[in-house]
């Protein structure tokens, strides 16, 4: 379900796999390394716990060498030993921690769902009524596609192109988007106000990619969508279904060929393009900009286009493109955004190509499941508020308050330490760092759903009256001041992010757990886990396009020429490294596209580590399980990203997933360090050795 504003914030942020959260935001950055130092030993010391490694020895293959194959030293026989379940496209430490979270989730929603007389309009009314709207299948059999016919019977009544336009606006305040998007987000430029970006949307196919690839599997794949169209459209009783579901397909590659790239489209610098709103109603062509902004009741003086020669190219075949074959479009969109929640022979229809041809999933999660997530969707922060209250324990944030004030304190030390950088970036990097905010666990201010009604017998209807919830709530921001206290994501999701615009970090409840985080472990475990995590949010303020943006959030160049071209020279290396690896003999991982996400690795592990070591405060590290602390903090990164791939699964995020294959977020990481050699004797000639003039330090 397309969740409006949180979704197409997400879109924004560029986020990374994970983030942090708790640290002041005015920090000196004046402090010497021995003052860092110091600070981080005492913190170290307050949190220290019983003496337990952290490591999970049983997933470990002792058989394999640490330095041919780390990642299957850590995790080899749990990769042997585990099947990736039925209804999952992958499996990993992540999908453990998330089916954890569901199980506790629909306890805590059963429980509100049988408690008696409850109020309406209470928490538990809406918890209860929208998972028993979601689990009543029978009903929602019986009423077939006819929570849809009121808008369909829109889409058939549009005329004309103008028509069209203003049908995308109307789809739009449903949560169904079309050839293009917008959302309110800061303004990059300009961060203490809020603008409206506008960006390229649409696809039925994953990637543009899809579109154009020439290889047996890609063209079956867009003849099987092709099928999907036609099939959705026939159970929604459109005549010549087949000759439809070609027609969209030929207007889908047309859109296709001018989408920019998703390496193009991480240039933070080529996305901001802003015009002034009549300059943009006429650089939109054919395409009714005006009519289309004020059904969405959207008023703004300027619009930031995203993709732009995109948007301008849409507008321009915007009337070259028949009605008809226009309201064919928006018939799938609607049907394919709504169909997991119509009866099961769109939903199942709708599985067989997005899970089964497309993912390699081999059977739909049961309906409990899809009830949790669609909780999730539509009470995220109702639901978290309940989940933070069972299951996030208040020193887990003390903690890892301290471990975030310890990484930061890291990066510092690891600034000031930088050889390639001259002085003057330095200062400006500092001020960054002093800058940044950290979150932890759940919002300070929850968000208000008493304006949202919730009904338990229509889901269809809780999920319009949703989006439009979150439309009004969108709209709303503009002209006000920046809301700071807003999350975007919940607390029970097991992720994290970096904000550029707002410049901080946040970690929710959910991911704080083993192997990320373990309360009874000594320290060294940690800091290779999220504390790598935490170091890799804050390195998404420093990577390729984070780094473009200052302390304030602003996209605005503070370094050196010099410096910005050493910079780039090591992303670039980086880059390639990254691009030799091949997951399929037909297939290797997109460096570029993965630049962002590889230096915040590389960043992140790189500053965890030498905050471990600063806070041993010189003393020798303990040897648990018969590794020294220096070895466990590699052992705990590499037991955080143990993950199952199915093949269609791999290969479609090759394409479209910013991040690299857990093997070489990795293997692709430690080969860089001379930590990991001096941890593991590494020497020429092993499997992760690299000649010191070919491994890349960023941070």
């Amino acid at each position: 379900m397309n969740k409006i504003s949180k979704t197409a914030f997400a879109v924004a942020l560029a986020l990374g796999a994970l983030s942090l959260s708790g640290c002041s935001p005015k920090q000196e950055t004046t402090d010497s390394s021995a003052s860092s130092q110091a600070q981080i030993t005492e913190a170290a010391a307050e949190t220290s716990v019983a003496l337990t490694s952290g490591i999970d020895l049983e997933n470990m293959d002792k058989k394999a060498a640490p330095q041919h194959d780390f990642y299957i030293y850590v995790n080899g026989t749990w990769l042997d030993k585990t099947t990736i379940p039925a209804d999952k496209s992958n499996y990993g430490s992540f999908t453990k921690l998330y089916d954890d979270a569901q199980e506790n989730l629909k306890t805590i929603i059963l429980r509100a769902a049988a408690k008696p007389n409850v109020e309406p309009g209470s928490d538990e009314q809406k918890l209860g009524d929208f998972y028993n709207s979601y689990m009543d299948e029978k009903t929602i059999n019986e009423k077939g596609l006819s929570p849809l016919q009121p808008t369909l019977a829109q889409i058939n009544k549009v005329n004309s192109h103008q028509e069209v336009g203003m049908m995308m606006a109307e789809l739009y305040k449903k949560g169904v988007t079309g050839p293009l998007s917008w959302y309110v987000s800061v303004d990059a430029k300009q961060s203490d106000q809020y603008g409206v970006y506008v960006n390229q949307s649409g696809l039925g196919l994953p990637d543009r990619d899809y579109y154009f690839k020439e290889d047996k599997k890609s063209e079956d794949n867009r003849q099987a969508y092709a099928k999907y169209v036609a099939d959705m459209l026939s159970l929604a009783g459109i005549q010549d279904a087949e000759a439809a579901g070609q027609a969209v397909l030929e207007l889908e590659t047309k859109l296709a060929d001018k989408m920019w790239t998703r390496v193009q489209s991480r240039d933070a610098n080529a996305r901001y393009n802003k015009m002034d709103s009549q300059a943009f109603a006429k650089y939109m062509g054919a395409f009714p900009w005006t009519d289309y902004a004020n059904t969405l009741g959207l008023e703004t003086d300027q619009v930031i286009a995203s993709q732009n020669t995109y948007l301008n190219a849409f507008g321009q075949m915007f009337d070259s493109v028949d009605v008809q074959t226009w309201k064919h479009y928006m018939t799938i969109r609607l049907l394919s955004e709504y169909a997991p929640q119509l009866s099961s022979d769109f939903a199942d229809r709708q599985f067989a190509f997005y899970g089964k041809t497309l993912r390699g999933i081999e059977q739909q999660q049961p309906r409990w499941k899809r009830a949790v997530n669609g909780a999730n969707s539509v009470l995220g922060e109702l639901l978290g508020k309940l989940y933070v209250a069972e299951h996030f324990k208040p020193e887990a944030k003390e903690r890892m308050e301290k471990l975030v004030q310890n990484v930061i304190k890291g990066f510092e030390v690891g600034i000031k330490e930088l050889e390639w950088m001259s002085e003057e970036t330095k200062v400006a990097a500092l001020e960054k760092l002093a800058k940044f905010t950290p979150k932890i666990g759940y919002p300070d201010k929850w968000t208000d759903y008493s304006d949202l009604e919730i009904k338990e017998d229509d889901l269809i209807g809780n999920y319009m009256r949703y989006n439009e919830f979150a439309l009004n709530d969108m709209l709303n921001k503009l002209g006000g001041p920046i809301d700071r206290t807003e999350w975007f994501m919940t607390p029970q999701t097991v992720n994290a992010y970096y904000s550029p615009t707002r410049n901080e970090i946040v970690f929710p409840a959910a991911i704080l757990q083993p192997p990320f985080f373990n309360l009874e472990a000594e320290d060294a475990v940690n800091y290779g886990g999220i504390g790598a995590v935490i170091g890799h949010e804050i390195g998404h303020g420093f990577d390729d396009q984070g780094a473009k943006y200052d302390g304030d959030g602003n996209l605005r160049n503070w370094w050196t020429e010099s410096d910005k071209e050493q910079f780039q020279a090591r992303g670039k290396k980086l880059a390639e490294q990254y691009s030799k690896f091949e997951p399929f003999e037909d297939e290797f991982v997109n460096g570029e596209l993965t630049l962002g996400e590889n230096i915040g690795d590389l960043g992140g592990l790189t500053i965890a580590y030498k905050a471990y070591k600063l806070s041993l405060d010189g003393k020798p590290s303990p040897v648990l399980d018969g590794f020294t602390g220096e070895q466990r903090v590699f052992l705990g990164w590499a037991q955080v990203w143990r993950r199952l791939y199915r093949d269609d699964e791999l290969r479609n995020r090759l394409v479209t997933d910013p991040h690299s294959p857990s093997r070489y977020r990795v293997n692709g990481v430690i080969q860089n360090m001379p930590e990991f050699y001096q941890a593991f004797g590494v020497k020429q000639g092993d499997g992760h050795y690299l000649p010191e003039e070919e491994r890349v330090k960023i941070w």
